[in-house]
C-alpha cells in the first residue's frame, strides 16, 4: 500500500501492513442506507501505542460521528468522534494486534454499516544491560517488551564479521570473541505475526587479558587508576580470615611470557614434558630456553623432548639432564656453570627503565607513560642532581634541623630538668634559656628558604598521584646517593661495635653516619623546622602567613600511607608544634572519621621488630642488620568499614621506633634513661603494645623487660593502662604451647622482679607484681614464633612458619580490640596524650610530673558528676530535716495527731528514719559511681586512680550529713520538749482570761443598759488588772551557758593529755575573746632555740598560724551569728559544731602546737558562750508568760467587745488566722525552702560546677578587675575573700528580683494549695464547731507548716464566728496574702533575704567549693582535688613565692621562684616541718607526703601570677615590709591576655 505518511516497518517478509475489511451486519441498531458507511480504511500509522487511521469523507455536506469499538485479549474500549478524514487511537499496548469496528452514525440516531480491520501496533524496543564482560565473553540481558513476542534477534558485529543469533531467553552469553576488541550489539523483539521490532544497539569492549587478570585480583579499577599505598595497606575481613586465595589460571602463562620477553635465560625444570606443550612454544621471547630435568625419572618422555628443542630449536647445550652416572654435586655444580655462562655472554641487558617497551607490547601500563609521572621525575631530580657531597648539601640547604635545632633540644630539656642553675635565681635562670631559645629561632627565621626546599615543598604540593611518583623518585634517587657512603661507614661501624673499648671512634662513626644519611625524613624535617620557627614570628606576618599550609600537605601524606616522624632520631626530640599541627589537620580531614587504634614494636635493636610490623601490616619500614634509622615513625592504615564496628576505629597506627639497648647509645652516658623515654612515649601511644624478644640473650632480656616495665608502671600510675603482648623470636620448637610453660613461669617471675625494682626507683613500692601494673596472662600474653630464615641468609629459604605465626598474632591484636570496653582515642586525643607524656619523659620524675589535659578532662567530669549526686543528697536531706523540724515544732499542739506519746519517741523514730534515708542515699551515690566507672566513653579509666577517693568521699559525706541530721533533730527536740511548759503556761493563762472575760459580759448584759466602749474599756482594765494580780507567772530558770560551754570545751581537750587542761585552767572562759586574738610564736622558740640563726624566718611561720587562727575564728563567728538570727533558744549542740569545726581543721597541721590549739579554743569558746547566753536570755524574755499575755491585751479588748455587742466576727477572725497565724508559718516555710533553691541555682553555673573552675572564675575576676588590694585580700585572706566572693556572685545572679521570686513564688503557690485543701477536707468533715474546724486544718498542715501555738490560742479566745461564713471568708483572706506575700517578696532585695535564710548558700557553697581548705605549703595556692577525703593534695596554678611573703634572707628582696620549678631543680628548703634544717625541694614529700606539687603543665603556666608580681612588685614589697623583687626579663614582656591563656591551660579549661 503505497502512501507517503505511513511509517516504515520492519519485517520479516515484506515491508507493508497486513490488513484487511469487511462488512458485518449488527443489528437491532437501526440500519439505513441512506447513512455512508466508512468504506476503505486506511492504517497511516501504527505506533507503540497510538493507531492513526484514514478515512474518506462522504460528497454531501452532512456531519455524521464516527464510532471506533477497538479490542484485544487484554482490552475492549470504544472512541466516539467527529467524522473527519484521520483518526487517532492512543492508549494502546505496544506489539499488540487490535480488531477494529467502525461505524458512522446520523445525528437522528441510524447508523451504517460497520467496517472492520486488524492492526499490529509496533513492538517497543528491548533494553538491554551488558552484565558481564571477560576478554573471550560477554553477556547481555535484555528486559521483556510488552506484546505477543515470539523471539529475540542478537547480532554481534566487530570489523566486518558479524554473528547472529536467534532466541526465545531474555538473556545470551556470546563467546568466542577477542579481548580488547569493541563490538556493536543489536537486539530485535520479533512478534509472533513475524513483526521485528526496531533494534536497539549498544557497543561494548571486551577486556584486555591484564584487565581479565586484574579482576580476577580484584583490582579492575586499578587497570587505569595507580593502587595507592593506603589502599594497599588497608585493613579489612580478608586480612584477618583463613580462607584460602583463589588464583587466576592464566597467571602463571602470564608471567612467564613477562620473563620469557625480558630475561637472557629461562630454566625450566620439568618432570613430564608434553610435546605439544603451547606454554612454551607460542610465545614471543628473546631468552634462551633451558630445560632441566632428570634422566632417570620414568615419566620423561624422550620423543616429547625432542620435538619441543626442535620446536625451540634448542641444540643439546640447552638441555641440562641427570644422567645415571652424575651425583647431585655434579649436577649442581654444572647447572651453576650454565647459569654464569649465560649471564656474562648474555647481549640481552636491560636497565629496569628499559623494559617498559616490552611492557607496552604486553599491554601493560607503565607509570613513565604518564606526564604526572615525568614531571614527578623532573622535580625529584631537579633536587637529587645538585648534591654532591652530602654534608655541605645539608649545611647549604637544610640549615635548620642541623646544629640550631640540637642547641633547641638541649634548651627544652634544661627548662624542664634545670640541671645546671647553680646558685643563680631558677625564674632568672629559666628566663635567660627563654631568651636563647628566642635568638636560636630567629637565626632560624633569618635563613632564607633554600632553593631544595622550596622545589620540595612545590612538589609534594602538586594534587594526587604526581605526589606519590615524587616521594618515591625522591626516594629512590636519594638512596642512590647515599649507598656508597653509607655501606663502608656501616662496615666499619659494625667491626667497631664488637669492641665496646673503641667508644670514641663508635662516636665518631655514628656521627658521620648521621651526617651521610639523605632520606625524605631530612626534607620533611627542614618543613617541621621552617613551621615552627614560622610560629616565633608575629601572626600578621607574611612569611608566617605562607607557611600556614604545610601541616595540612603532610596530613594528607600520611592518609595516603606515608610515614610521619615522631621523634628526630638525630635530636632525640619531638617537633611538638609540628606534630600536633600535622595531626590537627589530618583530624580535620577525616572527621568525624577519626577514631584510632595505637601498636607498637619495644625491643633490642636488630631483633626483627620492623620485619614482624612489615609482616603483620604490609607496611615497608626499614629493615637491616646494620645501624637502623633513630627516633621513632607513625604510619596511618585505613580500617574497612566491615571491621569498623567491630574494633569501633577508623584507623589503625603503627609506631616503629628505633631499638632499644643500641650499641651506639650503650657507649653513652644517658642510654638507660634514653631507652626509658622513648619506651615510656611509645608505651603511652599504644593500646597494644609487642614486646619483641629474642630468646639468644638473657642478659638483654632482662634488660628490655626492665625498661619495658618501668614504662608500663608509670602508665599505671597515670591512668592508662594498654595491653601488652609479649613475643618469643627464633623460637625452634613451637608445636605444643604446653612446652613452653616454664618459660612462662621464668619470665613472669623476672616481670615481677623488675616491676619490684621500677617500683623503688619512682618510690610506688606498693607494685609488688607485674600483675599489679597490668591485666596480664602467661598463657595468653605470650607469643612463640620461629626464626624468618630456614637457616643462614641471604641463601636460606625464608621460613613458611614465620608468616603463619605472625598471621596468628595479628588475628589476636585484632580479637582484644575488638574485645576492648574502653573507646578508642581519636585523633586530637591521641595528640593531647603525645604532647603531655613528651612534656613528662624530659623531666627527671616522671610520675610527678606528669599532666596531661584528656586526664584532666575526665578528672572534671568525674567532679562535675560527683558534685551534681552530693547536691541532689543534700537537698534531699535539706528537704527531709525541714519536714522534720516542722513536726517536732508542732509537736504537743493541735497541728499534729498525738501518734506518739513522748517526745524522745518521737525523736528515735525520726533519727531511726534519718538514718534510712542517709543510708539509701548512701547507697545511691556509691551506685552512681559505680555505673560512671563502667561507661565506655569519657576515659573514665583514666581516673580509675581516684575512685576510691571518691568512694570515701560518699561514705564521709554521709558520716558528715548524719552528724547534722541528729544534731539539728536533737536541738530542734530539746528545744521544743523546754517550750512545753511555757506553752502550758500560756495556754492556762488564756483559758483563765477567756473565763474572766466570758464573766465580764454576763456582768455588763445583766445590766440592761447600753454600755458606750468607754464604759466598756473601763470595766475591762479593772477585770485584767484584777487577773495580773491573780494569775502566778512562773519565769524560766536562765541557765549559765558559760558552765556549760567550758564543760564541753574541758571533754573535748581530754585526749590531748595534761598539759592541756593544765592550760585551760589558767585562764576563766568569761575572760576569754574579749580582744582579738594574736598568735605569738614562743611556742616554737622554745622548740627551736638551739638552731636557730639569723636565716630561719620565724615570721612566716607565725604569719601563717595567724592565718588559721583568723580563718576559724571568721567561720566560727558566722556559725554563732546564724544561730543568733534564729532566735531560738541556745543548746548545747552548737558549741559542739564549733569544736568539731576547729578539729577538723586543725587536724595534721604541722605548723600548730597544743598551746595554739587550746589558746585558740578559749577565745573561739569564750566569744560563742557570751553571744549564746545574750540568746538565750533574749529567748527567756520573748517567752516570758507575762509578756506574751500582756501582748495579746488588745485583742482580748476587742473580741470582748464584739461578743458584748453580738458583731459578726467571721470576716475579722478569718483575717486574724490568715495575717497572726497562717501568713507568718507560710513565710517561714519560704524561708527554709528559698537557700536549697538559691544554691541549686548557682550550681548550675559552670564556675560552681568544680573546685577548678571555681579557681578559674576567681582568678579571671581577679584579673578583669586589676586591682591590688583585692590581690592581696585573695592571698593573705583567702577563704574570708572567696566568702565574699561567693556572696557578691549570689547577689549579681539574683539581682533580678525575678529570678528568686520564681523559686519564692513556687514555695508560696504550694503553701496555699496545701491551705486550700485543708480548708476544703475540714469543711468535708462537719464538725459544726469551728475549733474542730481550725484543728482539723491545722492538723492537715502540721508537716509543712509551724503554726504559733500563742497566736492560734489568742485567735481562738471568745470566737463565734460561723464555720461555713468562717470558711469561705478564710479562702478569699488566702487569695489576699498570696497577693500581699507576693509583693513583698518582689519588693525585697537579695540580701534581706539572704538573712532570713534557714540554709545559707554562701556558707553551703563555700564548703562545697573550698574543699578540704589545705594549701601548698611552699606557695599557699589553694588544693583542688576533688571530694574531702582524697588521699592526695594538688592545685593547677602554683605563685612566686614572694607572694606568699618569701623573701631573700640576705637581700630581703621577694622570692621570683616558683615551687612547681624548685621542686624539678637542686635547690633546698626549710621551714617550720624541717625543724629548721636544709632539705632538697626534690624531697619535699619526705615532709609533705600528702602533697602532690607537679613542674607547671608548660612553661607559660604560670604567666598568671608572674605577670601579677610584675604589675604589682612594689605594692607587694610594701605590704610585705620587703624589697622589690628581681622580676626576670621574659616576666616583663607577658600581657594581660597570656596571663589569662595561661590560667585557661592551666585549669584545661577548653
Amino acid at each position: 500500500m503505497d502512501n507517503s505518511d505511513e511509517e516504515e516497518f520492519h519485517d520479516a517478509s515484506d515491508s507493508f501492513l497486513e490488513l484487511y475489511c469487511e462488512e458485518e451486519n449488527t443489528p437491532p441498531i437501526p440500519q439505513s442506507d441512506n447513512v455512508p458507511p466508512p468504506g476503505e480504511v486506511t492504517v497511516l500509522n501504527a505506533g507503540q501505542e497510538t493507531v492513526s487511521l484514514g478515512f474518506s469523507l462522504p460528497d454531501n455536506s452532512v456531519r455524521y460521528t464516527l464510532q471506533l469499538d477497538y479490542s484485544c485479549n487484554t482490552q475492549r474500549d470504544r472512541l466516539i468522534t467527529e467524522d473527519s478524514s484521520t483518526v487517532k487511537v492512543e492508549g494502546l499496548t505496544p506489539g499488540t494486534e487490535y480488531t477494529f469496528s467502525i461505524i458512522r452514525i446520523a445525528d437522528n440516531g441510524n447508523q451504517s454499516k460497520a467496517t472492520s480491520l486488524s492492526v499490529f501496533t509496533e513492538p517497543s524496543p528491548v533494553q538491554i544491560t551488558v552484565y558481564q564482560v571477560s576478554s573471550e565473553s560477554l553477556s547481555l540481558r535484555w528486559d521483556t517488551p510488552a506484546g505477543e513476542v515470539e523471539s529475540y534477534i542478537v547480532t554481534c558485529c566487530s570489523e566486518g564479521d558479524i554473528v547472529q543469533e536467534r532466541t526465545t531467553d531474555t538473556n545470551l552469553t556470546l563467546s568466542n570473541l577477542n579481548p580488547g576488541v569493541c563490538y556493536s550489539l543489536q537486539v530485535s523483539a520479533q512478534l509472533r505475526n513475524g513483526r521485528i521490532s526496531k533494534p536497539t544497539v549498544t557497543s561494548v569492549h571486551t577486556k584486555t587479558h591484564l584487565e581479565g587478570l586484574l579482576e580476577d585480583l580484584g583490582l579492575e579499577q586499578h587497570y587505569t587508576e595507580k593502587l595507592s599505598l593506603s589502599t594497599i595497606l588497608q585493613i579489612d575481613e580478608k586480612t584477618i580470615t583463613d580462607e584460602p586465595a583463589k588464583c587466576n589460571s592464566d597467571l602463571p602463562w602470564y608471567f612467564l611470557k613477562k620473563l620469557m620477553m625480558t630475561s637472557a635465560g629461562v630454566f625450566v625444570f620439568f618432570d613430564t614434558l608434553d610435546s605439544k606443550c603451547e606454554l612454551l612454544i607460542n610465545q614471543q621471547h628473546k631468552a634462551q630456553i633451558f630445560l632441566v630435568g632428570n634422566h632417570q625419572s620414568n615419566r620423561v618422555n624422550k620423543d616429547a623432548l625432542k620435538k619441543v628443542a626442535t620446536k625451540l630449536d634448542l641444540t643439546n647445550s640447552n638441555i641440562l639432564l641427570k644422567a645415571k652416572h652424575m651425583n647431585d654435586a655434579d649436577f649442581v655444580e654444572n647447572l651453576r656453570k650454565t647459569v654464569s655462562n649465560v649471564v656474562e655472554n648474555s647481549k640481552m641487558k636491560l636497565r629496569i627503565e628499559e623494559m617498559a617497551d616490552i611492557a607496552h607490547e604486553l599491554g601493560i601500563w607503565v607509570d613513565e607513560d604518564s606526564s604526572k609521572c615525568q614531571a614527578a621525575k623532573k622535580n625529584a631530580d631537579a633536587i637529587s642532581e645538585e648534591i654532591q657531597d652530602i654534608l655541605k648539601y645539608k649545611e647549604a640547604q637544610l640549615p635548620l634541623q642541623g646544629q640550631i635545632w640540637k642547641e633547641l633540644t638541649c634548651l627544652e630539656k634544661e627548662e624542664f630538668r634545670l640541671q645546671k642553675v647553680g646558685s643563680e635565681k631558677i625564674e632568672d635562670y629559666k628566663s635567660d634559656l627563654q631568651v636563647q631559645k628566642t635568638k636560636l629561632r630567629e637565626k632560624q627565621n633569618s635563613y632564607d628558604m633554600s632553593n631544595a626546599m622550596t622545589c620540595f615543598i612545590n612538589a609534594i604540593s602538586s594534587p594526587g598521584i604526581e605526589r606519590s611518583y615524587f616521594l618515591k623518585w625522591m626516594r629512590m634517587n636519594l638512596d642512590n646517593v647515599s649507598r656508597e657512603k653509607l655501606s663502608g661507614l656501616r662496615e666499619q661501624y659494625k667491626e667497631k661495635c664488637k669492641n665496646s673499648e673503641n667508644k670514641e671512634e663508635i662516636k665518631d662513626i655514628d656521627k658521620q653516619l648521621s651526617n651521610s644519611s639523605l632520606g625524605t625524613e631530612h626534607f620533611f624535617r627542614e618543613m617541621g623546622q621552617i613551621y615552627e620557627a614560622s610560629l616565633s614570628l608575629p601572626e600578621t606576618n607574611q612569611s608566617r602567613q605562607q607557611l600556614q599550609h604545610l601541616p595540612r600537605l603532610c596530613a594528607e601524606l600520611l592518609m595516603d600511607g606515608f610515614p610521619l616522624e615522631l621523634v628526630d632520631g638525630d635530636a632525640s626530640n619531638i617537633p611538638l608544634r609540628w606534630v600536633s599541627d600535622v595531626l590537627s589537620q589530618l583530624n580535620d580531614l577525616v572527621s568525624p572519621k577519626n577514631k584510632i587504634l595505637v601498636v607498637t614494636v619495644l625491643g633490642v635493636q636488630s631483633t626483627g621488630k620492623s620485619t614482624l610490623l612489615n609482616t603483620m601490616f604490609g607496611v615497608q619500614f626499614a629493615v637491616s642488620s646494620g645501624r637502623c634509622t633513630r627516633g621513632a615513625f607513625m604510619l596511618l592504615i585505613r580500617i574497612n568499614e566491615d571491621l569498623k564496628k567491630e574494633l569501633n576505629c577508623d584507623f589503625m597506627v603503627i609506631i616503629d621506633t628505633e631499638g632499644l639497648k643500641s650499641p651506639e647509645l650503650a657507649q653513652l652516658d644517658n642510654s638507660h634513661e634514653h631507652d626509658n623515654e622513648l619506651a615510656t612515649l611509645v608505651v603511652g601511644l599504644s593500646d597494644i603494645t609487642i614486646i619483641n624478644i629474642a630468646m639468644e640473650n638473657s642478659t638483654e632480656m632482662k634488660d628490655i623487660l626492665q625498661i619495658v616495665v618501668h614504662a608500663f608502671l608509670r602508665m599505671k600510675e597515670v591512668g592508662k593502662r594498654p595491653k601488652c603482648q609479649f613475643v618469643h623470636q627464633n623460637v625452634s620448637d613451637v608445636s605444643a604451647h604446653e612446652k613452653n610453660l616454664r618459660d612462662r613461669k621464668l619470665l613472669l617471675q623476672q616481670l615481677n622482679e623488675m616491676t619490684q625494682a621500677a617500683a623503688k626507683m619512682e618510690k610506688k613500692e606498693e607494685n609488688k607484681s607485674f600483675t599489679d601494673v597490668m591485666e596480664y596472662s602467661p598463657d595468653t600474653g605470650n607469643w612463640y614464633i620461629p626464626g624468618l630464615w630456614n637457616g643462614n641468609p641471604p641463601m636460606a629459604p625464608v621460613n613458611a612458619g614465620y608468616s603463619e605465626a605472625v598471621y596468628e598474632l595479628k588475628k589476636n591484636i585484632i580479637k582484644i580490640w575488638g574485645s576492648c570496653d574502653s573507646s578508642a582515642n581519636d585523633i586530637l586525643e591521641f595528640t593531647e596524650w603525645m604532647k603531655s607524656l613528651w612534656n613528662a619523659v624530659k623531666h627527671e620524675n616522671f610520675i610527678f610530673s606528669f599532666r596531661n589535659s584528656l586526664v584532666a578532662d575526665a578528672y572534671m567530669r568525674l567532679c562535675t558528676e560527683f558534685n551534681k549526686w552530693e547536691w541532689e543528697f543534700r537537698k534531699e536531706m535539706y528537704t527531709w530535716v525541714t519536714k522534720a523540724e516542722t513536726i517536732i515544732s508542732n509537736y504537743g499542739t493541735v497541728a499534729v495527731k498525738s501518734e506518739v506519746s513522748d517526745m524522745r519517741e518521737l525523736l528515735t523514730r525520726l533519727k531511726s528514719e534519718a538514718c534510712t534515708v542517709l543510708s539509701k542515699w548512701e547507697t545511691k551515690l556509691l551506685g552512681n559511681l559505680t555505673q560512671y566507672f563502667k561507661q565506655t566513653e569519657g576515659h573514665v579509666y583514666l581516673v580509675e586512680q581516684y575512685r576510691e577517693d571518691f568512694a570515701n568521699g560518699a561514705k564521709s559525706l554521709r558520716r558528715e550529713m548524719e552528724r547534722s541530721v541528729l544534731n539539728q533533730l536533737t536541738a530542734a527536740a530539746d528545744i521544743r520538749q523546754g517550750m512545753t511548759e511555757i506553752d502550758r503556761i500560756k495556754e492556762n493563762h488564756t483559758k483563765e482570761l477567756e473565763g474572766r472575760v466570758s464573766g465580764l459580759i454576763e456582768q455588763c448584759r445583766k445590766k440592761k443598759v447600753q454600755m458606750t466602749d468607754k464604759e466598756l474599756d473601763k470595766e475591762f482594765d479593772k477585770m485584767w488588772t484584777k487577773t495580773e494580780k491573780e494569775l502566778a507567772f512562773s519565769q524560766m530558770k536562765v541557765e549559765d551557758i558559760y558552765t556549760s560551754v567550758f564543760h564541753h570545751l574541758r571533754t573535748n581537750l581530754l585526749h590531748r593529755g595534761g598539759q592541756a587542761s593544765k592550760l585551760l585552767s589558767e585562764k576563766k572562759l568569761q575572760g576569754c575573746g574579749l580582744v582579738p586574738f594574736k598568735y605569738t610564736a614562743e611556742g616554737i622558740l622554745k622548740r627551736f632555740k638551739n638552731k636557730l640563726s639569723e636565716m630561719f624566718n620565724v615570721t612566716s611561720h607565725t604569719k601563717a598560724v595567724q592565718q588559721i587562727a583568723d580563718s576559724l575564728i571568721m567561720i566560727c563567728t558566722q556559725f554563732v551569728s546564724e544561730k543568733m538570727q534564729r532566735k531560738n533558744n541556745y543548746h548545747e549542740t552548737y558549741i559542739q559544731e564549733i569544736l568539731h569545726i576547729i578539729d577538723e581543721r586543725l587536724q595534721n597541721n604541722q605548723e600548730t602546737d597544743i598551746e595554739f590549739e587550746v589558746s585558740l579554743k578559749q577565745h573561739i569558746c569564750g566569744v560563742a558562750a557570751r553571744e549564746f547566753q545574750k540568746m538565750h536570755e533574749d529567748f527567756i524574755q520573748m517567752n516570758d508568760p507575762y509578756r506574751c499575755l500582756n501582748q495579746n491585751k488588745d485583742k482580748f479588748r476587742a473580741d470582748f467587745k464584739d461578743v458584748f455587742h453580738e458583731r459578726d466576727q467571721c470576716q475579722k477572725k478569718a483575717e486574724e488566722f490568715t495575717n497572726r497565724c497562717l501568713e507568718p508559718a507560710v513565710e517561714d516555710f519560704v524561708n527554709r525552702s528559698l537557700g536549697p533553691d538559691i544554691i541549686g541555682e548557682m550550681l548550675t553555673s559552670q564556675q560552681f560546677s568544680t573546685r577548678m573552675f571555681f579557681q578559674y572564675s576567681v582568678l579571671l575576676d581577679l584579673l578583669t578587675k586589676d586591682d591590688f588590694e583585692k590581690y592581696q585580700s585573695y592571698i593573705c585572706s583567702y577563704e574570708e575573700y572567696v566568702k565574699k566572693w561567693i556572696l557578691s556572685q549570689i547577689v549579681e545572679r539574683f539581682s533580678n528580683q525575678s529570678t528568686t521570686f520564681k523559686f519564692e513564688d513556687q514555695h508560696l503557690q504550694s503553701s496555699v494549695r496545701s491551705i486550700n485543701n485543708a480548708i476544703n477536707k475540714a469543711k468535708t468533715e462537719k464538725s459544726g464547731n469551728l475549733k474542730t474546724f481550725i484543728e482539723n486544718v491545722c492538723q492537715e498542715l502540721g508537716d509543712k507548716l509551724v503554726i504559733s501555738q500563742g497566736a492560734l490560742g489568742a485567735f481562738m479566745i471568745l470566737n463565734n464566728a460561723d464555720q461555713e461564713q468562717f470558711a469561705h471568708g478564710l479562702t478569699q483572706c488566702l487569695k489576699d496574702m498570696a497577693q500581699t506575700l507576693g509583693e513583698k517578696f518582689k519588693v525585697t532585695n537579695i540580701q534581706m533575704k539572704l538573712k532570713k535564710l534557714h540554709v545559707n548558700p554562701q556558707d553551703e557553697l563555700f564548703t562545697k567549693l573550698i574543699g578540704c581548705g589545705k594549701q601548698c605549703p611552699v606557695c599557699e595556692a589553694p588544693c583542688e582535688a576533688g571530694g574531702i577525703f582524697h588521699t592526695e593534695h594538688w592545685t593547677s596554678l602554683h605563685r612566686p613565692e614572694g607572694l606568699g611573703r618569701f623573701r631573700w634572707h640576705k637581700t630581703e628582696k621577694l622570692v621570683t621562684d616558683v615551687c612547681s620549678s624548685s621542686v624539678i631543680s637542686d635547690n633546698r628548703f626549710r621551714c617550720n616541718a624541717t625543724n629548721g634544717e636544709w632539705h632538697p625541694y626534690k624531697h619535699y614529700r619526705d615532709f609533705f607526703p600528702d602533697w602532690r606539687i607537679a613542674p607547671d603543665a608548660s612553661l607559660q603556666a604560670s604567666d598568671y601570677w608572674k605577670y601579677v608580681l610584675t604589675k604589682f612588685n612594689k605594692q607587694f614589697a610594701e605590704a610585705y615590709n620587703a624589697k622589690p623583687a628581681d622580676i626576670p626579663l621574659m616576666w616583663k614582656i607577658i600581657t594581660r591576655v597570656q596571663a589569662e591563656s595561661s590560667i585557661k591551660e592551666s585549669f584545661n579549661i577548653k
